[in-house]
């Protein structure tokens, strides 16, 4: 809507005048402000609500309750159900004060109303006997039990009210928020309904268009309706709008954090469909089964697009990711550069060698290998071969992350088994190619893995079956009485499995 001082003819009740929408920039503004700006905030309670993370007046905003307490849904004390939660609103008869322990302090209050008796407990909580008088009228809200002939509630969340039939001070959902030494739930309310009362009324950084087509509440009603719902179902849309804004936010961060890690760097557009690809599909032992084509067909296309790949391969022990990656490896090839394979340990870079090793050279595809182990004239021989692009593809460890290890011309950095990687060691292997594509392999992703493919920031390819019955690895449980089961099925394998077995484990 364009400021103007002028109203529309045809429904002026709905237009703004300019001080109306100025005033609602400077709240949305106020946002950033200190938290202290606001009313009830004093130095305690300021020093409290920083211990809890919460520094300015959006802080406190998007402080949301963990919970909350339907307080619409008042039952008697006979109607409410053994197991069950309830709130019942009752008269405070009795107030006990016991000590069955040095530091060990209960009050226990007995409450009635028309239909019967209920009694409430709290634990290390002396300060519930000076807040509650016999008479007062209280609302508990908590699960209901049933021990020694009464009902109880163990450590209730407690209201105390004006009178039995003052519904407006407790028929509604409460919130219950976090708190910490220093502030208490009901002076969090209080703090949040003034913030709300005099900076709530913000406006909107979504666009009005987005909003409706998303279904979303708007921001303003969003703060509101998620610390003070009418309804399960406001609270649930409220959450919704906060949840879609954190979402959004991070994807924005992500992206403008990819855009800085590049530097204005230009990504590798690679040629996909080139004779060392066709090269590579005939070398291979087997056909690729229509995961592995489809894993293999999203790898190329990001290869091929004009922005940097980011992309996990996932897939269980056996199902074929190195032929995948491979095919990777032939673009790579067809581009004229260079690509590095990175695993965690000596084996796993030597199985490498030793699984691709053979179908690349039958591709016409040169390669080295680096390790800690290697010795010094052969590192020296293949660090030379790396630095003039003499070598397309090295396989290593974080060997190859050394100063003295120069590619001349890095546009993919495929790592193995990731999560075993420190994340500076997979950024330093990716600077050496500046806007390198990268692919990651790994059959047990962890929380954060799966976290950034989940919010954007990592694409993901899976492969969900093996290619044939058996493949891959199988586990069998073994007793230790029938250890000799174990290593006679080892030695079967692989004889020379056993010798470097400690004395202690070898079969009798």
């Amino acid at each position: 809507m364009a400021l103007g001082t002028s109203k529309p003819k045809n429904n002026p009740a709905h237009a703004l005048s300019v001080s109306e929408v100025s005033e609602r920039v400077n709240r949305t503004c106020s946002l950033s402000d200190d938290v202290a700006r606001l009313r009830y905030v004093t130095g305690p309670r300021r020093e409290a609500l920083e211990r809890l993370g919460i520094a300015t007046v959006r802080d406190l905003f998007l402080h949301v309750p963990h919970r909350y307490l339907d307080f619409t849904s008042v039952v008697p004390i006979s109607h409410a159900d053994v197991g069950s939660e309830a709130t019942v609103v009752c008269r405070v008869d009795k107030v006990r004060l016991k000590k069955p322990r040095p530091r060990m302090q209960i009050v226990e209050v007995d409450a009635v109303d028309d239909t019967g008796v209920i009694q409430a407990t709290f634990f290390r909580q002396p300060w519930i006997a000076d807040q509650l008088h016999p008479g007062d009228t209280v609302a508990f809200s908590g699960k209901v039990t049933f021990e020694y002939g009464f009902k109880r509630m163990k450590a209730p969340f407690h209201e105390l009210l004006a009178s039995a039939g003052d519904t407006s001070s407790y028929a509604r959902m409460l919130p219950v928020h976090g708190v910490g030494e220093g502030i208490t739930a009901s002076w969090m309310r209080r703090i949040i309904a003034a913030g709300l009362e005099d900076a709530g009324d913000v406006c909107d950084f979504l666009p009005a268009e987005l909003v409706a087509r998303r279904g979303l509440m708007t921001l303003a009603r969003a703060f509101r309706s998620v610390h003070y719902p009418s309804s399960q179902g406001e609270k649930d849309q409220a959450r919704r709008r906060l949840a879609y804004d954190e979402l959004l936010c991070l994807q924005l961060a992500l992206l403008t954090r990819q855009r800085i890690a590049l530097g204005g760097l230009r990504p590798y557009q690679h040629v996909i469909d080139g004779p060392h690809v066709a090269a590579l599909h005939e070398a291979l032992p087997f056909e690729l089964t229509d995961e592995q084509r489809v894993a293999a067909g999203e790898i190329l296309s990001d290869m091929a697009a004009p922005s940097v790949m980011n992309r996990l391969l996932l897939g269980d022990v056996g199902t074929g990711k190195t032929a995948v990656a491979a095919v990777a490896l032939a673009a790579v090839a067809d581009t004229g550069t260079q690509a590095a394979v990175m695993a965690p340990t000596s084996v796993l870079a030597h199985q490498y060698a030793e699984k691709l090793g053979p179908t690349l050279d039958a591709a016409g595809i040169s390669w080295t290998l680096v390790t800690g182990a290697t010795p010094p004239a052969e590192r020296e021989a293949a660090v030379a071969r790396i630095a003039t692009g003499e070598t397309t593809v090295v396989f290593g460890t974080t060997a190859i992350l050394s100063d003295d290890v120069a590619f001349a011309q890095l546009t993919l950095v495929v790592i193995d088994e990731q999560h075993r990687f420190g994340v500076d060691q997979r950024a330093a292997l990716r600077r050496k190619g500046g806007a390198a594509d990268q692919l990651t392999m790994t059959a047990t992703p962890i929380p954060r893995t799966l976290a950034l493919s989940l919010y954007g920031d990592l694409s993901c390819s899976r492969i969900a079956h093996r290619p044939r019955a058996g493949a891959g690895v199988e586990t069998h449980t073994v007793p230790p009485e029938n250890l000799d089961l174990a290593y006679g099925a080892i030695g079967c394998r692989r004889s020379a499995g056993l010798r470097g077995l400690p004395a202690r484990g070898r079969r009798r």
